[in-house]
């Protein structure tokens, strides 16, 4: 599943929307990101994950799940372009975005001083 394909199905689920972060392409819920671009954009996109269900992924399925020192500690998730389970990430794009939905939108960034 590619970034767009991943990304067309998000915005099908109530309460989504097309955003950016970091100037990148990516999907969000209650001003919440799920889906993002990530640092590895020519192997797989990023997908926000509970820290449990990430290294339960990580364990269970390392043909479609990795992990990089950049997102070591953040309850984020790299989703390989070439896994063949593209039911399982459906259903936990599904899930990040039920999860991004019940938690509190994020603060208002401080504005940057001149």
């Amino acid at each position: 599943m590619t970034f767009d394909e991943a990304m067309a199905y998000a915005l099908t689920l109530p309460g989504t929307e097309r955003s950016t972060s970091y100037g990148k392409p990516c999907v969000k819920a209650n001003g919440n990101g799920v889906l993002f671009v990530g640092h590895e954009p020519h192997e797989a996109f990023a997908l926000r994950l509970e820290p449990s269900t990430k290294q339960m992924l990580l364990a269970a399925h390392p043909e479609s799940f990795f992990e990089t020192p950049h997102y070591a500690g953040y309850p984020i998730v790299l989703v390989r372009y070439a896994s063949p389970d593209a039911d399982l990430i459906r259903e936990l794009i599904a899930g990040a975005v039920e999860a991004a939905r019940a938690s509190p939108p994020p603060r208002p960034r401080k504005r940057q001083r001149a």
